[in-house]
């Protein structure tokens, strides 16, 4: 005899009718209702194995009917975790913020969990010993760090002796491969320098992002490296350091095309810092692409909207976000057997690149 059966007829007969009390139906009129034990009911939810088809059938109905949900404290205390994921980022971009989590609620709105967030400033002294409290105090089963903060070893070495899983996203490898998914930004970049020397480009300039963000970095060096393929050098006074915001986006470009040799095309380490070159342009009195090239990284929504639409580097923060909750979950499950991810960008060809003078 099942484990289920066996409840259900140890349950006394009880007639089907509604809720016992007003307000919110809980999981003993559930269980009344549908005639079996309480214990049943939680099975079912659970989705455990333990629970014959034709029963899960009819309290499925119920539930259905009753529109029953689990209240999440409860779960928590029962299986003594939080089925909260939380999110730790420092990111100045709302839109790679939004990606992310978009990416991240694809994969837990099929499952229990919830995502909680936790903004933090890593220019602020303690803001690890914010990430620590956030964690003893929700306590929540696993976090995702994108960039910036996925690359602070001393953060991940705490999370680790908290006893805290955690996946990593980066420009490169930096923990054990099941932990990591890897953005291959040098790449991206290079794609963007070969796109505009084959146009023609010679006098290129460079915003990059902060110094304190890895992806910084990399895509810089790959967008020399994409240069001196066509024998082609980034100088000095065309590579400018911004804030990966659209306003210091803008005083970059200013500062650029200031010059009276100012370059024929920008490189934007992000959108939101080459939608702010479309600003400059404009009030500089230059056409796009016409007058200057632009291109971003990251191909947010953005990009596409607007005019000229905008050529750029997609990375795929969406799906990011997807593989990274997919493998948080796999090490809560015991499954954490994958090696390290990677995504490799793609430069994609819009309207706001052409040959110089064109």
């Amino acid at each position: 005899m099942s484990n289920d059966k066996k409840n259900e007829e140890d349950s006394p007969e009880i007639p089907v009718d509604g809720p016992s009390s007003e307000g919110r139906v809980t999981i003993n009129d559930i269980a009344r209702i549908s005639n079996v034990s309480k214990k049943t009911v939680s099975r079912i939810i659970n989705k455990s194995p333990m629970v014959s088809a034709e029963t899960r059938k009819r309290v499925e109905a119920v539930i259905a009917q009753y529109g029953f949900q689990p209240d999440p404290r409860a779960r928590a205390l029962a299986f003594r975790k939080s089925f909260l994921i939380g999110l730790a980022y420092d990111n100045p971009s709302p839109q790679y913020v939004v990606n992310m989590q978009r990416g991240i609620l694809d994969v837990l709105m099929t499952t229990d969990y919830q995502l909680v967030l936790q903004p933090v400033d890593r220019t602020v002294p303690g803001y690890r010993d914010e990430v620590c409290k956030f964690f003893e105090r929700h306590r929540p089963s696993g976090i995702i760090m994108p960039p910036s903060v996925s690359e602070d070893e001393e953060l991940a070495e705490r999370l680790r002796d908290l006893g805290c899983d955690y996946v990593r996203i980066a420009a490169m490898e930096l923990d054990e491969p099941y932990r990591m998914i890897r953005t291959q930004d040098a790449e991206g970049a290079a794609q963007a320098a070969r796109h505009l020397a084959t146009l023609g480009h010679k006098r290129i300039a460079h915003i990059h992002g902060p110094r304190s963000f890895r992806s910084a970095h990399e895509r810089l060096y790959g967008f020399r490296n994409g240069l001196a393929e066509f024998g082609l050098e980034l100088s000095a006074e065309l590579t400018q350091e911004a804030g990966y915001t659209f306003e210091t986006g803008v005083q970059a470009a200013d500062n650029l095309l200031s010059k009276s040799n100012r370059p024929t095309a920008i490189f934007a380490g992000n959108d939101e810092m080459a939608i702010g070159i479309y600003t400059s342009a404009r009030k500089a009195g230059l056409r796009v692409p016409e007058d200057l090239s632009i291109v971003g990284f990251d191909d947010t929504p953005m990009a596409s909207r607007i005019w000229p639409q905008m050529t750029t580097v997609k990375l795929p923060i969406r799906e990011m976000g997807r593989e990274a909750a997919r493998r948080l979950l796999d090490q809560l499950g015991g499954h954490s057997t994958r090696l390290t991810k990677e995504f490799i960008p793609e430069i994609v060809v819009r309207r706001s690149t052409a040959p110089p003078g064109g």
